[in-house]
């Protein structure tokens, strides 16, 4: 049969877990888009920029319940817009299928639009990339890029279809259905044998647990109750584990983390990592205290103690592997309920304690932990919040709760600015039902906030809170600690409601205490009538997290000596001369 390009790239697109499409027609994608246009499958959906599009289709991924996020660019400038987001599923772990449309193949022709090297071009930030050359390659091609997108450690994969090949018709035989492969049995006897009798033998162990384990949450609480062991979580992680159980601690357990989950790790004698590669950020810059007996479970090898030394390394989904685990734990007889009251009853007084230490900080702006209190208290359990690269982030890690799995989405290890209001915009697209809140700072909505032009164009009713200081308050404070002074972190003047007036969403003004009650009630009531809605906040930034202090400390003190003695002298000298 003949068929053109567009016609397979869509048969192939409908015959997976593909929901809708991010990105903005060109010359080269014109034909794609007619055709998606005419799916009862897929919703095409126009935004402003492709790197929005990027982290959109990412929310897919993270929130869809098993759809994938999938871009459909221009090449070159598409491509290189969408980059940022690409970076982010790549180091993240996110899958995403991203194709383009590429220069035309059927002509001598150099020198032509958007013609470029995409292959090279995105080399390092996608696990694959493919450029088809002939119409019958199409279907496959796709196929095999999911396959690939979501096996292993998951992440982006890139498909060219030159334009040519779009639009014309090529012969092409029987075209096949798609047939998930089956994952093959992970064989680890002696891993869990070993991994059982340490656990079991261990005084004091401990839970470590990441985005990779977000999808074993029950197996995973039902082990650490078994053990009456603590939880700490990355930040991705915070997904992965209940943030209302008292064995949870907070994120990370290094001088950076909260004084939960600092106090509960201090004497763990073994550590039980699922789902975590121990990167910078939730190890508070490298420097938590791992003990010897690590027992290290991860979808990737290359992670298994890259980072730390594992006494045990067990390369498995955590899926599979955590449920086995937990068998042969509760076979073995392991339950120790006395010490889970212990270290329930050390959490809960260590959180109150805390959280008391927050509500007591005032001040004529908005305190962070009496508003992260209100939205959870007027947030369901199974509500999505998306979070940026920022100050607000740790913010909301150390005193927001996620009580479901996949509930609270961020950037991570790429930590890219501009994240978390084209992600909410795709979280809501893939979870119409579900409330869907943003918690943004005012740099990255400088960044990334006209895309609520999509959300109300779509009618997306989604609450955008925004963090706003004036300030890159998370370097600005950064800086402030070793250098005794800001270097291009302050912000210009950002009228919040002309963002709001021309985007076509609704606004509301959060400037102190007393209002907290009433403007996040009114927020979410307008979100659930249809379309977005912005909320300035004029966030209290004075009192640092745990986090940004925990950090600097530490990466201070790795510094040589001489200019360790340096940077503290001269921050000392600068504060004392203003």
């Amino acid at each position: 049969m003949m068929r053109s390009g567009a016609w397979l790239a869509r048969y192939a697109l409908e015959q997976l877990p593909v929901s809708h499409t991010f990105g903005i027609p060109g010359v080269h994608t014109t034909e794609l888009y007619d055709e998606l246009a005419q799916s009862e499958k897929i919703r095409p959906v126009l935004v402003t920029h492709e790197g929005c599009g990027a982290f959109a289709a990412d929310a897919i991924s993270r929130t869809g319940g098993g759809r994938i996020g999938c871009l459909v660019i221009v090449p070159a400038a598409g491509v290189t817009h969408a980059m940022s987001g690409i970076g982010e599923c790549y180091l993240d772990g996110i899958p995403l299928l991203v194709i383009t449309g590429g220069a035309r193949t059927d002509t001598a022709f150099g020198y032509q639009l958007h013609q470029l090297d995409q292959q090279r071009l995105v080399d390092g930030i996608v696990k694959r990339a493919w450029k088809v050359k002939e119409h019958r390659e199409i279907v496959p091609v796709i196929f095999e890029a999911y396959r690939v997108a979501v096996s292993g450690v998951p992440g982006p994969v890139l498909v060219e279809i030159p334009v040519n090949v779009q639009l014309f018709q090529g012969l092409v035989g029987d075209l096949p259905k798609f047939v998930p492969r089956v994952a093959h049995e992970v064989h680890v006897e002696k891993e869990m044998d070993e991994a059982v009798r340490l656990l079991g033998e261990a005084r004091s162990p401990g839970l470590f647990v990441g985005w990779g384990a977000v999808d074993a949450f029950e197996s995973v609480t039902a082990i650490a109750e078994v053990l009456g062991a603590p939880v700490a979580t990355t930040l991705q992680g915070l997904s992965a584990f209940p943030g209302n159980h008292p064995l949870h601690a907070g994120m990370g357990f290094s001088r950076a983390a909260v004084p939960a989950a600092e106090n509960a790790f201090r004497d763990c004698d073994c550590l039980l990592a699922i789902g975590t590669s121990f990167g910078e950020i939730p190890t508070g810059g490298f420097g938590c205290q791992v003990p010897e007996n690590l027992i290290h479970i991860d979808i990737s090898p290359d992670a298994i103690g890259r980072n730390y030394a594992a006494k045990v390394g067990i390369a498995g989904d955590a899926r599979v592997i955590a449920p086995e685990l937990l068998a042969r734990l509760r076979a073995a007889g392991i339950e120790r309920t006395e010490r889970r009251r212990e270290v329930e009853a050390r959490i809960g007084s260590d959180k109150r304690n805390y959280r008391e230490e927050w509500r007591a900080h005032r001040s004529e702006r908005v305190n962070p932990a009496l508003f992260f209190d209100e939205l959870r208290a007027q947030l369901a359990d199974d509500a999505i919040v998306t979070v940026d690269d920022g100050n607000h982030t740790f913010l909301a890690a150390e005193l927001f709760e996620v009580r479901r799995p996949r509930t609270f989405i961020s950037p991570t290890d790429f930590n890219c600015m501009g994240y978390a209001v084209p992600a909410a915009i795709g979280a809501k697209l893939a979870n119409p039902e579900r409330q869907v809140a943003c918690i943004v700072g005012d740099g990255a909505l400088l960044m990334t906030g006209l895309e609520i032009v999509t959300a109300a164009t779509l009618r997306l009713g989604i609450a955008f809170f925004v963090f706003n200081d004036g300030e890159l308050s998370q370097i600005s404070q950064g800086q402030e600690i070793p250098y005794g002074r800001k270097s291009c972190t302050v912000l210009g003047a950002i009228r919040v409601a002309g963002i709001a007036e021309a985007t076509g969403a609704r606004y509301m003004a959060l400037n102190n205490d007393s209002e907290i009650l009433a403007v996040i009630e009114g927020a979410l009531t307008a979100a659930a009538e249809g379309g977005p809605v912005i909320v300035d906040v004029r966030i209290d930034y004075s009192k640092r997290t745990r986090f940004t202090e925990g950090v600097v400390k530490t990466v201070l003190q790795r510094f040589p000596m001489r200019d360790r003695v340096r940077f503290i002298g001269r921050a000392l000298v600068r504060k004392v001369t203003g």
